[in-house]
C-alpha cells in the first residue's frame, strides 16, 4: 500500500481518527511529509516550518523543538532533517514520554560520522566498499596510494549531501583530502547504478518504501561535484523483487537489528556486478526523494508512523 502508484487518496484507506502531528524541519522534505499527512485528514503543526507547511497548519519559528511540542501538544512527532537527530532530539522527546519517529542519538551516528558508519558496516558484515579511515592530512595522503583512480574521499561529519568528492586524478585526490580532511574516509570507487532505498523501522521489523533515484551531480551526464540532490523519481522498475529482497536481507535488516534502529533508515546503494553495496547510511527520509515518494503513496502513512 505504501508504494502503490496511485496518488489519489481512497477514503477506505484512511485512518478516520484525526491526529495532531508535529513535523520537525523546514525543507521540501518536511513540506512533503506534512502534505501527505494532511491528505489523510490529520492536523499539522511544524517547527521551524516553511510557507508550505504553514498553508497546511500551524508553524512556530523555533529550533527549541521540545518547547514547541509543549505548545502544540501533538499526538505524534516526525523528524525530517538529520541535524536534530544527531543532536539527540529523539532521546529528549522519549525522556518526557512524547511519541516521536526517528533514531536515538547513538544510532544517528550512522549518518553523522562516516567513520562510525563504515566501521559499523564492517563489524555487522554489511557489504560496502573497501575503505581507509584517517584522522590526519599526512595519513590521508599516504592512504591514497592504496587505492586506484578514481577514488572516493568523504568528510567524516554531516555535510548536507556535499561532503563527497570523486577524484579522477592524483592531484584531485590530494586536493580532496586537504579540503575535506583531516578526519575522513577514503574508499574504492564502485561501478554500477546508484539507488536510494528507504525503510521505516521499529527496531526489529522494517517496512520498505519503493526504491528511488535522485539527480545528484551538478552537471548533465553525471558530471561535476555532488549536490544535496536536485530532484528525484521513484519507479517500481528500478529494482526487481529479487534485488529488493537481497537489499533487505543483506543490508537493511542486519543494520536495523544491530543498531536497534527506529525511524527511517536510508541506504545509499550501488548495484554492482557483485550485488548491492552500501555507499552510505542516512537516518531520515531523503530530500528530494521524499517528494515523489509522498505523491506516490496512498493512505496509511500516519498509521505506519504510529
Amino acid at each position: 500500500c505504501l508504494s502503490d502508484w496511485s496518488s489519489d487518496v481512497c477514503s477506505s484507506d484512511l485512518n478516520l481518527t484525526s491526529m495532531k502531528i508535529f513535523v520537525i524541519g523546514s525543507g521540501g522534505r518536511e513540506h512533503a511529509i506534512a502534505w501527505r499527512l494532511a491528505q489523510e485528514g490529520h492536523r499539522i503543526c511544524g517547527a521551524p516550518g516553511n510557507p508550505g507547511i504553514g498553508s497546511l497548519g500551524e508553524t512556530l519559528a523555533t529550533s527549541d523543538y521540545l518547547a514547541a511540542a509543549e505548545r502544540f501538544q501533538p499526538d505524534l512527532t516526525v523528524v525530517g532533517p538529520e541535524v536534530p537527530l544527531a543532536a539527540g532530539v529523539v532521546d529528549q522527546f522519549r525522556a518526557v514520554g512524547r511519541p516521536i519517529v526517528g533514531p536515538v542519538k547513538e544510532a544517528a551516528q550512522l549518518e553523522a560520522s562516516k567513520i562510525y558508519s563504515k566501521d559499523f558496516m564492517q563489524r555487522v558484515g554489511i557489504p560496502t566498499a573497501r575503505y581507509a579511515r584517517v584522522t590526519t592530512f599526512d595519513d590521508g595522503l599516504a592512504a591514497l596510494k592504496n587505492f586506484p583512480l578514481p577514488v572516493v574521499v568523504k568528510a567524516d561529519g554531516l555535510a548536507a549531501g556535499k561532503g563527497v568528492i570523486i577524484a579522477q586524478t592524483e592531484a584531485e585526490a590530494q586536493d580532496a583530502v586537504r579540503s575535506l580532511g583531516p578526519t575522513l574516509v577514503i574508499e574504492e570507487f564502485l561501478i554500477g547504478e546508484e539507488v536510494s532505498f528507504i525503510a521505516l523501522a521499529d527496531g526489529k521489523s522494517v517496512l520498505p518504501l519503493e526504491a528511488s533515484q535522485d539527480h545528484k551531480t551538478v552537471f548533465d551526464d553525471d558530471q561535476g561535484p555532488n549536490t544535496g540532490g536536485m530532484g528525484a523519481y521513484t519507479d517500481g522498475r528500478i529494482l526487481t523483487s529479487a534485488q529488493t529482497q537481497q537489499v533487505l536481507d543483506t543490508i537493511i535488516q542486519p543494520a536495523v537489528r544491530a543498531a536497534s534502529f527506529t525511524g527511517f533508515l536510508y541506504a545509499g546503494l550501488m548495484m554492482t556486478a557483485d550485488g548491492p553495496k552500501t555507499l552510505e547510511f542516512n537516518v531520515r527520509l531523503g530530500d528530494p526523494e521524499t517528494q515523489p515518494l509522498m505523491h506516490r503513496m496512498r493512505g496509511g502513512f500516519a498509521d505506519a508512523l504510529m
